[in-house]
């Protein structure tokens, strides 16, 4: 289903990503975009290996390879840029929270099979490549990265818990949300820490496991269905159950709770251990990486793109194959944490290399297998702007203690009156 003008206008009353490229009419005079030689590339900081951009302009040296590095509100500046039709780099990164939003405008990028990209399918994650098609078959981003949600603990506080504390025995002991909740309970009854600090964490990544979000391919609701009413009320049991910290994230106090071990666990996509090892450098050694419980689940990933104004697609292309092929993308992994989205990087030595932050641990072994089985969902460009109330309301249930039944409708009726002005169905 194409947008109209008309739609991606209605979108922006919610203020959703449906208005992605909002002020672009389909069928437009194709853009200006770089000049002379030059291949002009747009991303954003850590969305590309540093290492491999610069060889890939010394390899491409005969189009003069631009590799722009912007910053601030990204999404809203390349969409300036395609509406004004001017200045539009040739190759632009798309963030993969983004890409409901860009595919109906699909007519506004070069359809990369029109360039031979079904030729490198397999190479890539199945349900990863899928993400960048739109409902008409073109093809608009192609895969940079993924992350794949994982269970990050600090063994020694859950040995002295008396719960399993080795990876592997941790992934099969809390391979469910109620095994986990019970390990949240006994954690805090034998060594007074918590299990998680955010409401969200449990909510959202229950949702990811799933092969439904808030709007289906009919344009429908469905953010009142069984799918999100399940993920709603385990986290409301996890708030319950005393398994949240009332400690803010990202706080001194959060990072004093996490180095005593007063707050172990954490649940996060592969790029989180950046984040652990960046904010939490005494904790060097003491963390442990495990299977996310309920099954696998995927926050995060983006794509590279050829926009309408490229003067020489295929040259792009060829950069764009040569800079996410899987050495590249190993690469990429190691600089920026960017989980590869190509498996054959998985086996790779360099990928295989003990971390020491991680006690010595192969992440790779827990990171890879769940990658490779992400469900498959639909991402509808009203997602975000139908899921923000219900997470929204979830938030007060965690923070403010709201009562989750008056808090569920509350949501719902956000929900309605937002899909009314999207011309969505309820």
């Amino acid at each position: 289903m194409r947008l109209s003008r008309r739609g991606l206008l209605r979108a922006g009353l919610a203020g959703t990503a449906a208005t992605a490229l909002g002020g672009l009419a389909s069928g437009c005079a194709v853009p200006t975009g770089s000049t002379g030689r030059n291949m002009v590339l747009w991303y954003w900081s850590g969305g590309l290996s540093e290492t491999v951009v610069k060889k890939a302009r010394a390899r491409y040296d005969s189009v003069h390879l631009e590799a722009v590095q912007i910053g601030g509100y990204y999404r809203s500046k390349l969409i300036t840029t395609m509406t004004g039709r001017a200045h539009i780099p040739d190759i632009a990164g798309l963030k993969g929270e983004d890409m409901a939003s860009y595919l109906p405008n699909a007519d506004q990028f070069v359809d990369l099979r029109t360039l031979g990209a079904e030729k490198y399918k397999g190479q890539y994650l199945d349900w990863k490549w899928d993400q960048g098609i739109a409902e008409d078959g073109t093809m608009v981003g192609f895969p940079i990265d993924c992350g794949p949600i994982a269970h990050y603990y600090q063994p020694a506080v859950y040995e002295k818990a008396g719960l399993a504390h080795e990876p592997g025995d941790v992934s099969r002991e809390m391979d469910t949300w109620d095994k986990f909740f019970a390990a949240g309970e006994q954690l805090k009854k034998r060594v007074r820490a918590y299990l998680l600090v955010d409401i969200l964490a449990v909510f959202e990544n229950s949702v990811w496991q799933g092969t439904k979000r808030y709007v289906d391919e009919d344009r429908q609701f469905i953010g009142d269905q069984e799918h999100v009413r399940t993920a709603w009320d385990r986290a409301v049991e996890a708030k319950k159950r005393g398994l949240l910290s009332s400690i803010v994230n990202g706080t001194p106090d959060f990072n004093a709770a996490t180095e005593r071990g007063l707050l172990p666990t954490q649940l996060g996509a592969s790029w989180a251990a950046g984040d652990l090892k960046l904010g939490l450098p005494k904790t060097k050694g003491r963390w442990r990486v495990a299977n996310c419980p309920g099954g696998p689940a995927n926050n995060g990933g983006s794509f590279l793109s050829i926009t309408r104004a490229c003067r020489e697609p295929e040259r792009a292309f060829e950069i764009i194959t040569w800079l996410l092929n899987a050495g590249n993308q190993a690469q990429g992994f190691i600089d920026a944490g960017l989980f590869p989205s190509t498996p054959a990087s998985y086996e790779m030595s360099k990928l295989r290399e003990p971390d020491p932050f991680f006690g010595g641990q192969i992440t790779m072994d827990v990171f890879g297998p769940a990658a490779q089985r992400i469900p498959v969902a639909f991402n509808s460009p009203y997602d975000v702007a139908l899921g923000q109330p219900i997470k929204d309301e979830m938030k007060n249930v965690g923070v403010l203690g709201k009562d989750p039944e008056k808090a569920w409708s509350d949501a719902m009726s956000k929900c309605r009156r937002i899909a009314d002005h999207l011309g969505v169905s309820v």
